[in-house]
């Protein structure tokens, strides 16, 4: 260790330029010091936004590397002639060689009154502390209105901050400059789609206009914008982007970019041959970059430099590819999106009503001198995925070659789908760490035959995670056979997890995860852990531990709706409700002020609940007879049912009779995934029997099961399994099709794909529940007879217990404050919620002249009564 090697910065570009130098410095030719300005050992800043959600820093942290690391104590001085670095501390420190890595800082406009109490930035953990407790503090403050905070920015971290803010429980609003969100990543089509998907999550957004001053006003603070219009705020949250933390190379006299930066050369080098620097505050041919993969790539051709390699980059090499779920949408930009390559055209498929916008960018025709055509509008330069970026682990890698199909059919809906087979070797598949498809095959070949060996050989898939579909996709057209494991903390897949669970007579996550598995789990395997135990009867979903494995909806009991509130759904099994109980119902609705409607699956839904009114609600609707619909549970939601011989003339059974006795069968029954079902008393198919998962009909013989269909995002016809049963074959049939379903069917899968999965498909189901050709009927059988008879209301439940009862508080730390942040108006009569601030909507539309709609999103013109054109 006879070169010292220090690096100012302990950000995740510092840990990374150390982490590289670590691996390959098998000599131990430097001795390493890093200096942070934070007192927090280096973290992921990519998912800062999880903290909020309740991941920990230490969860959060990244791996200690064994150097001298000085936290707290940032560098505040270089004396290049000397080779010294001086810290805040005092502490001097002389160097070899010097890397920045300091990063960036947030920044903040010339807006009068940013500094004032109540003003923030969102950059780190000690950012994020601070605002969740001044939102806490917000939101337990009392008086009437809805607590609002205003997010300066629109790109990237300010929907991330928005997205916390909503979580901490304000009303956020987002001002952007530009005249579209997340300018830099999507164009104008994705950006007025992700606009509108955003704003449908009731956030909302003001583009095109500025913050000119921040004041206070009566405790809170007032935020002006530049079009005049005054948003009252608890909070407000700058993010309107980040400038390269220069000052310390500015100080020190090394060549800076025309917008900033330390000016660094092919080998991210600076003006200074013994001073390097990486990352945010590294201009690259006088640009920087605030994504955090050129970061890494950066910290590679140092790492490689300082052991005498002959490492370089180009701008043309880095990758500035994103991907990221905003609010709940999908978006995803890689290469060229905004198509400013000379020649450049660009492929959309817009559709609106599906909410997706995909586009591609391709290079224009061109020829030889000799004109003869040498490419032929197929090289890809880029694309822009919005609301569904399920293709961006295949086209992201192909970037500079290529497309193997026609443009359009690649992103329109049911087109072409990539396989691993048909990128090149030189495709990047994890662009984070710049590992190619070459290098999976070779670790492949090597004997890494799963994902996480992989990982640890190639380090693909260690940062963000999104490559690793693709890293199976490799895998298995390398012959390897892919892991079933449910996720990285249980090797077996959910089916074989469900016969652990049943074979051992475990009864909590930590058991089985100590038994079975490892790690502390995660939000894939801790509610699918939950759904096994629910299936095989295990008690309350809110007894001991399964409280902290349910997801939201099921903590509470209720689905959550887009303003924070709840809805109640009483079971109403076949649609049938006594007068009492009906009068019951409304009481209750005018009582809570809740919104009533009657729903497609023939229940009566209420909606606009608080948490801490569900109890008081269910009190008396239990008092009433009626139990949980499991409206919010994958389980059973409800068996819809026409009237049959009950009334209809047509009828030829009893399906009001059947739909019932079903309802009361299988209601509570936990799955992988929510099922519905629907009794037609005859062919005319009133119930819509053939779109559930399953389904009958009533023949003059008895009736007709059909399975597997579905009205979700793809729908899809059930299928015939059985016909001419009575009403006793009819039950067992489907008994044995819906434990079967449970025991083997993947995590949130629906029984339509399921049965799609099975290899052999509707005939190997028929085969097994109708045959019995494994000869498991009987144990499927009984296992439906054990929940029928073990079945209790888990709302009963919660009335009955005290410790449940506690946890239906809006605020922990204030459990008798209501949320007062919940506001509704009234529409058509009845209680809604409150728009988003700038979002009207119209009580009334109608055409205002004939239209002719020519292809997918074109515009139709409507009026509403307000004179606003839609």
């Amino acid at each position: 260790m006879n070169r010292q090697l220090v690096v100012i910065g302990n950000g995740m570009v510092g840990h990374r330029l150390v982490q590289a130098l670590r691996e390959r410095d098998t000599r131990r030719e430097w001795h390493v010091t890093v200096l942070g300005e934070e007192t927090r050992p280096a973290y992921d800043r990519v998912a800062l936004s999880s903290y909020v959600d309740g991941t920990t820093a230490d969860e959060l942290t990244l791996p200690e590397l064994g150097v001298q690391l000085h936290l707290g104590d940032p560098a505040v001085a270089i004396d290049r002639a000397a080779r010294r670095v001086r810290t805040a501390s005092g502490r001097t420190l002389s160097y070899d060689a010097l890397v920045l890595a300091t990063g960036s800082v947030p920044f903040v406009p010339p807006v009068p009154g940013r500094d004032l109490p109540g003003c923030f930035v969102y950059r780190t953990l000690d950012d994020l502390d601070a605002i969740t407790a001044a939102a806490e503090a917000a939101v337990a403050r009392p008086g009437p209105g809805r607590r609002s905070a205003v997010v300066v920015g629109g790109g990237l971290l300010g929907l991330e901050a928005a997205r916390a803010l909503r979580r901490l429980g304000l009303s956020p609003q987002v001002v952007e400059i530009a005249p579209r969100l997340m300018p830099v990543q999507v164009d104008e089509g994705g950006g007025a789609l992700l606009r509108r998907l955003v704003e449908s999550s009731d956030l909302a957004v003001r583009c095109g206009v500025s913050v000119t001053a921040v004041a206070p006003d009566r405790g809170r603070l007032t935020a002006t914008l530049s079009d005049g219009v005054e948003l009252d705020a608890d909070l407000v949250v700058f993010s309107a982007g980040i400038r390269p933390a220069d000052a310390l190379a500015r100080a020190a006299g090394l060549a800076l970019g025309e917008r900033g930066g330390v000016l660094v050369d092919n080998r991210c080098r600076t003006s200074d041959e013994d001073v390097w620097a990486i990352g945010e505050v590294a201009a690259l041919e006088g640009r920087t970059y605030g994504l955090v993969a050129p970061g890494y790539a950066m910290a590679e051709v140092v790492a490689d430099r300082l052991l005498g390699g002959q490492a370089t980059m180009t701008p043309a090499e880095l990758d500035m590819s994103t991907q990221l779920k905003m609010l709940g949408v999908d978006v995803a930009s890689f290469g060229d999106a905004q198509a400013a390559t000379p020649g450049a055209l660009e492929v959309v498929v817009d559709d609106p009503v599906a909410g997706t916008y995909s586009k591609l960018v391709v290079s224009g025709p061109a020829r030889s001198d000799s004109g003869e055509l040498v490419d032929g509008a197929r090289t890809l330069l880029g694309g822009v995925l919005v609301g569904d970026a399920s293709r961006f682990a295949s086209l992201r890698p192909l970037v500079g070659s290529p497309l193997p199909a026609d443009p359009a059919a690649m992103i329109a809906p049911g087109g072409v789908e990539l396989g691993a087979d048909a990128l090149p070797d030189s495709a990047q598949i994890c662009s984070c760490n710049a590992v190619t498809k070459g290098a999976i095959t070779s670790a492949i070949a090597g004997g890494a035959h799963d994902v996480p060996a992989l990982k640890a050989c190639t380090r693909a898939g260690t940062s963000c995670g999104s490559c690793v579909p693709l890293l199976k996709k490799v895998l298995a057209t390398e012959g390897v056979e892919v892991s079933k494991a449910l996720c990285e903390h249980f090797g077996q897949s959910r089916a074989e997890l469900f016969e652990v669970v049943a074979g051992t007579g475990i009864r909590t996550f930590s058991e089985l995860v100590d038994r079975f598995g490892r790690g502390r789990g995660c939000d894939i395997c801790k509610p699918a852990i939950a759904s096994i135990l629910a299936s095989l009867g295990t008690g309350h979903v809110h007894d001991g531990e399964q409280a902290a494995l349910q997801d939201t909806n099921d903590h509470f009991l209720a689905n959550l709706q887009r303003n924070g509130t709840y809805s109640v759904v009483p079971r109403l099994p076949g649609g049938e409700v006594s007068p009492a109980q009906l009068i019951t119902i409304g009481e209750v609705a005018r009582d809570f002020g809740l919104y009533t409607k009657i729903t497609g699956g023939q229940r009566i839904d209420m909606f606009g609940a608080r948490v801490e009114q569900l109890p008081a609600i269910w009190r008396r609707l239990v008092d009433a007879g009626f139990e949980s619909g499991h409206a919010y549970g994958k389980a059973l939601r409800t068996v819809k049912s026409c009237v049959g011989t009950t009334w209809c003339r047509y009828g030829v059974q009893d399906s009001v009779g059947l739909a019932v006795a079903l309802e009361l069968r299988y209601r509570g029954l936990r799955a992988p995934h929510k099922f519905k079902s629907g009794v037609s008393g005859c062919a005319r198919e009133c119930a819509e029997a053939r779109s559930k998962d399953f389904g009958i009909i009533a023949t003059e013989q008895g009736w007709n099961l059909y399975v597997g269909g579905n009205g979700g995002f793809t729908p899809r016809h059930a299928e015939l399994l059985a016909s001419d049963l009575d009403t006793e074959q009819l039950v067992t049939i489907i008994d044995r099709f819906l434990m079967f379903y449970i025991r083997t069917a993947d995590r949130l899968q629906r029984t339509a794909s399921w049965i799609e999965s099975l290899e052999g498909g509707l005939e190997h189901l028929r085969a097994v529940v109708v045959e019995d050709s494994l000869g498991i009927c009987a144990d499927l059988e009984a296992a439906m007879e054990k929940h029928v008879g073990s079945y209790a209301d888990e709302w009963r439940g919660v009335l009955e217990d005290e410790e449940k009862l506690a946890r239906f508080v809006s605020f922990v730390n204030a459990p008798d404050t209501p949320d007062a942040t919940i506001e509704v108006v009234r529409e058509r009569g009845q209680p809604v919620p409150l728009p988003a601030p700038g979002v009207r909507q119209p009580t009334e539309l109608r055409l205002r002249r004939p239209c002719a709609v020519i292809g997918a999103g074109a515009p139709i013109t409507a009026h509403d009564p307000a004179g606003a054109d839609r």
